[in-house]
């Protein structure tokens, strides 16, 4: 597992020399973009609605004892809780809506890798808009239904720091998840797509461990994010193709 992880953080190395080599800055233009701007509505959204959310949970404790401790408890849980919903919310809301551009960006980097341009099938801008909000709405559904039970345990002393380990995984497995997918749509269904990520977990938390660490970097990351991921696992995903 920790070579697959390693394999798939590896990847981000031959990113930025492929994109500058094949010129897909431009291509990429259009989805860096949307992730600036889904951003940025996800943090107006975040700041507008934590002081209400914090206040609705407060308002169920109804005794006067421990009322200023719960609602401090109250706004920091939904504090964190809103974050966390709007960071894995952003993740999938760029993956699906940049489908359609991302589909021949990464066609155009696997044919550069084989050396040879591919005969497989091309689908349609609708046809991969469709299939990246089917795959982002499976993962969004599944990760914020394991993020939420995780996210409870932050607060126990020593399993919390496990928990917010755990939880950071995770995420970075959707993540790489969805950036692989750009790639196996040519080549797989839906359900088969689902058994190849799976067999290959690994790559898929190591492409998306770099994916969440370029989101720490102030504003800049939400725009690099998606060129230097989805190059990654694309050249990740061929090679793991060849050796099948």
């Amino acid at each position: 597992m920790i070579k697959a992880v390693l394999k798939g953080c590896a990847a981000y190395f031959e990113a930025y020399e492929t994109i500058s080599r094949l010129k897909l800055w431009k291509f990429f233009a259009i989805p860096m973009l949307i992730s600036l701007a889904v951003f940025l509505l996800i943090v107006f959204v975040s700041y507008a609605f934590s002081d209400p959310v914090g206040s609705y949970i407060a308002s169920f404790w109804t005794w006067d004892f421990g009322k200023e401790t719960f609602n401090t408890i109250s706004r920091v849980f939904s504090g964190l809780l809103i974050v966390l919903i709007g960071f894995i919310s952003f993740k999938h809301i760029i993956m699906a809506l940049s489908a359609p551009f991302m589909g021949p960006i990464s066609k155009k980097i696997e044919d550069d890798f084989r050396g040879v341009v591919s005969q497989v099938k091309t689908t349609s801008s609708s046809g991969l808009l469709r299939r990246g909000i089917k795959i982002s709405s499976r993962n969004l559904f599944r990760e914020l239904l394991l993020s939420i039970p995780i996210l409870l345990l932050v607060f126990i002393p020593v399993i919390g720091l496990f928990s917010a380990i755990l939880l950071f995984l995770m995420q970075a497995y959707f993540a790489g998840f969805g950036n692989m997918d750009y790639t196996l749509e040519r080549y797989f269904s839906y359900q088969k797509s689902i058994l190849f990520v799976k067999k290959n977990r690994g790559v898929a938390i190591g492409n998306g461990l770099v994916f969440m660490l370029f989101l720490l970097i102030p504003f800049i990351g939400v725009i690099l994010v998606l060129p230097f991921s989805v190059t990654a696992a694309t050249i990740a995903t061929v090679k793991l193709m060849n050796e099948d």
